[in-house]
C-alpha cells in the first residue's frame, strides 16, 4: 500500500422513507430513493478508502448507499467487505425527535474496537477567572450534542487514529420552560432579540466546549506517538476559535524576544535552547488543515462546503497531525491532492434549493495521501 484516500461526508439526516425525523419532516419514497442514489454517486466519485459520515440516523440506509456505490463501479474494489462503525446518538428519540449519529467506513479495516464518546463522566467543568474578586462562575458540560466516533485504521505499516465528529450547530439553543410547548424565543411574532442572542451564546459555548473535549482526545493520541486525522462537520470556519481549539495554537517563529513566564527583570527572555524546546512542544501536538495545505499549493480558495443566505463557507474539515505535513522530516505521508465536491450547494435563493433534501446541504471533501 503506497497511498490512501480519506474523506468526510455530511449526509443531512439519512433515514428511510416515511419516517418523521424532525417535526413534520420525512422523505417520500421518491425523495429517499433520489437521496440514496445521489449519495451512492458521490461516494463512487470520491472512491475514498476511509470516510466519516455525519447525520446518520439509521445505519441501514447507509448500507444501501454503500451497496449502490458498489453497483455503479463493478470493476473497482468493493465496499462490501469494508468495515463499518456506527455511533448512535444518545439523545435519539421517537418520531419527529430523531437525533443523528455518525459512521466511519474503512476499506482498510479497523484495528481494535471503535469507540463512541458522548456522555462525559466526570463532567467537563470550566471555571472562569475571578477578575479581581469573588466567584466569576463556571460552565459545565455533561454530554456532547452528538458522539465522537474514534477508530484506528491500519495504513501501510502504521495505525492511524481517526476521529469523526459533528459539533454543535450555530443555530441558537433555547430553553423550553417546564410544561411549555416551545421556547418563547422561537415565537418570531413576539421577537426577543436579547433572548435569541443568548441562544447563540449557549450554542457557541457548547460547540467550543465540545471542541476542547475533542482536543483532549487528540492530544492524548499524539502524546502516545500515534498519527491522527480528524474528520467531520465542525460548524466553524478554519479561522474560528473552534478550529483553533481543535488544531492547537501555532508557535511563534522566535520566542527569544518574549519575556519569560518567571522573569526577574525586564530583559529576562527565553534562551535559544528554550525557544527550540517550546516550538517542538507546540508543534508536536498541532493539527494541520488539509484545506489550508491545498490552498498553500494552489494559491486560490474555492473550498466552500456550506452556504446560507448568500454566504459560502467551509464548515467541514480534514485535519492531520504533523505525521502528514510536508515540512516535517519525520512525516509518514503527504497529501498530494485535495478534492471538494460542492457542485450541488446552493445559498437558498435558487428555485431548486428546496430540492436539496434529495442531496445534502454540505459539500464533501477528500484528501489523497501518499505514504513515504
Amino acid at each position: 500500500m503506497t497511498s490512501f484516500r480519506i474523506a468526510t461526508f455530511n449526509a443531512q439526516n439519512l433515514i428511510g422513507p416515511d419516517q418523521e425525523y424532525q417535526r413534520f419532516e420525512q422523505y417520500s419514497p421518491e425523495d429517499y430513493a433520489a437521496k440514496r442514489d445521489w449519495m451512492a454517486g458521490q461516494l463512487n466519485r470520491m472512491k475514498p478508502d476511509i470516510v466519516g459520515f455525519q447525520e446518520i440516523i439509521d445505519p441501514e440506509p447507509l448500507r444501501e448507499v454503500i451497496a449502490g456505490a458498489d453497483a455503479l463501479a463493478p470493476g473497482r474494489p468493493p465496499y462490501a467487505g469494508a468495515d463499518l462503525a456506527f455511533a448512535p446518538n444518545f439523545a435519539d428519540s421517537g418520531p419527529g425527535e430523531r437525533r443523528p449519529g455518525l459512521a466511519v467506513l474503512s476499506r482498510l479495516g479497523f484495528e481494535g474496537d471503535p469507540q463512541s464518546i458522548q456522555l462525559l463522566d466526570p463532567p467537563l467543568d470550566i471555571p472562569f477567572h475571578h477578575l479581581g474578586g469573588g466567584d466569576a462562575g463556571h460552565y459545565q458540560l455533561t454530554r456532547l450534542t452528538r458522539p465522537i466516533l474514534k477508530v484506528r485504521v491500519p495504513v501501510g505499516g502504521h495505525v492511524l487514529t481517526v476521529f469523526n465528529v459533528h459539533l454543535k450547530s450555530r443555530m441558537g439553543e433555547f430553553v423550553r420552560p417546564k410544561g411549555a410547548r416551545f421556547s418563547p424565543e422561537i415565537d418570531l411574532l413576539q421577537y426577543d432579540a436579547a433572548g435569541r442572542a443568548l441562544g447563540l451564546l449557549r450554542a457557541s459555548l457548547r460547540r467550543m466546549a465540545e471542541a476542547w473535549v475533542l482536543r483532549k482526545l487528540v492530544v492524548d493520541e499524539l502524546e502516545a506517538g500515534n498519527p491522527v486525522a480528524v474528520l467531520g462537520d465542525l460548524n466553524a470556519t478554519p479561522q474560528s476559535a473552534t478550529q483553533q481549539i481543535i488544531a492547537g495554537e501555532a508557535p511563534f517563529p522566535d520566542h527569544t524576544w518574549l519575556r519569560r513566564h518567571d522573569a526577574r527583570s525586564a530583559d529576562d527572555t527565553y534562551t535559544r535552547s528554550e525557544d527550540a524546546t517550546i516550538r517542538e512542544a507546540v508543534e508536536r501536538v498541532r493539527l494541520h488543515s488539509a484545506e489550508r495545505l491545498f490552498i498553500r499549493k494552489s494559491l486560490r480558495d474555492l473550498a466552500y462546503t456550506n452556504a446560507f443566505g448568500g454566504v459560502f463557507e467551509s464548515f467541514d474539515a480534514i485535519l492531520f497531525s504533523r505525521h502528514f505535513h510536508p515540512d516535517w522530516p519525520g512525516r509518514i505521508g503527504e497529501m498530494t491532492h485535495f478534492g471538494v465536491y460542492n457542485d450541488h450547494i446552493t445559498d437558498g435563493t435558487h428555485p431548486e434549493a428546496p430540492g436539496n433534501v434529495r442531496a445534502s446541504d454540505h459539500g464533501q471533501i477528500m484528501a489523497h495521501v501518499r505514504l513515504v
